[in-house]
């Protein structure tokens, strides 16, 4: 018997809100000198800092924070969108980044987790953020976990 692959059903809001509220997220954060505004619904968040593939900007987004290591794990989610987040492609060309978890600073390398890698990691990532399972459910795609760890 066949297993029915489920259909993509995740709709990101729109893309201007998001920017809006992810601008107003790290300008509050960053007023605070990081004591503040490091949850995003009652779940902590980090602050990654990193290089645009197409527009070679530093862009700073808030991400669901997932310790790992001596780095994170960052989840590209999206929600259970059929397809990944704007920030994923980022990541693919310029995996050094910075990333800020309530005043700890780190500068990392991200990598893509490998398919042998992922059902170790997927426990970590749901045990931090619970929605993560469900977003899995929402789309087929395989949904990528970028593993960051300390440059060299």
């Amino acid at each position: 018997m066949a297993t029915e692959t489920p259909p993509s059903t995740g709709t990101p809001p729109p893309r201007w809100i998001l920017k809006a509220m992810t601008r107003a997220h790290v300008f509050l954060n960053g007023i605070t000198g990081g004591k503040m505004f490091n949850q995003l619904a009652g779940d902590d968040v980090v602050f990654i800092t990193m290089t645009g593939a197409k527009s070679g900007r530093t862009i700073t987004i808030p991400l669901m924070y997932v310790p790992y290591n001596d780095g994170v794990l960052l989840v590209a989610s999206q929600g259970g969108a059929p397809k990944n987040p704007v920030w994923y492609g980022n990541l693919v060309k310029h995996p050094d980044i910075r990333a800020r978890h309530r005043g700890r600073e780190m500068t990392l390398r991200a990598r893509q987790a490998t398919p042998e890698e992922k059902p170790a990691l997927w426990p970590i990532c749901d045990s931090h953020y619970a929605p993560f399972a469900e977003y899995r459910t929402r789309t087929t795609r395989d949904i990528p976990i970028f593993v960051c760890e300390p440059a060299t």
